[in-house]
């Protein structure tokens, strides 16, 4: 099967299934720009936004969140928020022993671009993405200029196939 025949199967799928997650110890829901843009984006692109929680950067509480979410058998779940390289930076470590498998290109794309942006502080990001039971994971920092990036250049161009190829 060639890349056009990947393409138009993606196309096929005409609405994802998401939910997002921000992960913060200091934001409210009023604050939260990141996770609002993210929700935006989403049904601007016709996608469909299940599930919008805040939750704080504890590596048990993150877990439980996401393992809810991949039981209701969303497509997609974005998480914003706990990547960078503090003490209470624990998305990462929360959630990397629940994916299957490892987009390695999703992270290092990210670091590349926001290398274009923001300079030599782009290699501090842990941007991630990955599978768990046929669910797409995305990991990305809190700042709202990140999720701009992430979301215009990367997620939402390759979301439909991204979807696709896991549950295939």
């Amino acid at each position: 099967m060639g890349i056009a025949d990947h393409e138009e199967k993606a196309a096929r799928l005409t609405t994802v299934q998401c939910a997002v997650l921000t992960i913060s110890d200091t934001r409210t829901e009023a604050e939260d720009e990141s996770g609002r843009l993210i929700q935006e984006r989403l049904r601007e692109a016709g996608h469909a936004v299940h599930s919008y929680r805040l939750v704080r950067n504890d590596l048990t509480a993150i877990q439980a969140e996401v393992m809810r979410l991949l039981e209701a058998g969303l497509h997609c779940i974005i998480c914003t928020g706990g990547t960078g390289l503090s003490r209470r930076d624990v998305t990462i470590e929360a959630i990397t022993p629940l994916l299957d498998k490892i987009v390695d290109g999703f992270g290092e794309l990210f670091r590349h671009l926001s290398y274009q942006e923001v300079g030599t502080a782009a290699f501090l990001s842990r941007a991630l993405a990955g599978t768990s039971r046929a669910t797409v994971i995305i990991a990305l920092p809190g700042s709202r200029e990140a999720v701009r990036l992430a979301m215009e250049r990367l997620v939402l161009p390759e979301l439909k196939h991204l979807v696709w190829v896991t549950r295939a």
